[in-house]
């Protein structure tokens, strides 16, 4: 009895000194390959580049672009198509940058074209007092962020292998390295002169302030 009592307690102390899940290894997870490393990064750049374009425009993009491109396999039409909707998303990207709005006495919210004179209200009846309209005048600023938007757009198309496969659908080692290169440089010299020279529009497609 005695002899059962003591094997009970060294089996017990020796639980004690063990624990649970003593030397098993914790798992970090399935690595990575670079090519699923370099998708990932291409997500993430493409995710923060489209917070600086307008929403409906990237939406369109992202959701018709594999439909012109055929999945990346483009011949001859195919192209030609693609070519006219990459520089229609472009051409809005452009314009839209010339947007701004306004909340009326009611609270809704208008949106208009900047003007040198002011804001010209496409979508209601109600029209600024001049003194108001003068902040909402057309500015150089708003050139260079319209510029800017093209080349963040042009990055995002770029980012997109669809785009890339159509167009080069067997890049050499120079054309992948610039291909490569040229969105993430883009992308990085963009951001930082939007920061750096920010607008105050809310145009068509971009967030709006409480304000």
């Amino acid at each position: 009895m005695e002899t059962k009592m003591e094997g009970a307690d060294s089996y017990h102390r020796h639980e004690e000194k063990v624990p649970l899940l003593g030397d098993m290894p914790i798992p970090d997870g399935e690595k990575k390959n670079p090519i699923q490393k370099a998708i990932s990064q291409t997500f993430k750049s493409t995710a923060y580049l489209a917070n600086l374009l307008p929403t409906g425009t990237v939406l369109a993009f992202q959701l018709l672009a594999p439909i012109f491109t055929n999945q990346g396999n483009c011949d001859s039409v195919s192209r030609f198509m693609t070519t006219g909707f990459v520089a229609l998303c472009g051409l809005s990207c452009f314009l839209l940058s010339f947007t701004d709005s306004f909340r009326d006495e009611s609270g809704n919210v208008c949106h208009g074209f900047a003007t040198i004179h002011g804001l010209w209200v496409i979508d209601g009846s109600d029209t600024l007092p001049p003194e108001l309209a003068e902040k909402y005048r057309l500015r150089f600023i708003d050139f260079m962020h319209a510029f800017m938007s093209v080349l963040v757009f042009a990055a995002v198309a770029l980012f997109d292998q669809n785009v890339v496969g159509c167009f080069y659908p067997t890049p050499s080692v120079d054309t992948q390295e610039i291909l490569t290169a040229m969105p993430v440089g883009i992308g990085v010299i963009c951001s930082m002169l939007f920061v750096v020279f920010p607008t105050k529009r809310h145009g068509i497609g971009f967030p709006l302030s409480t304000n």
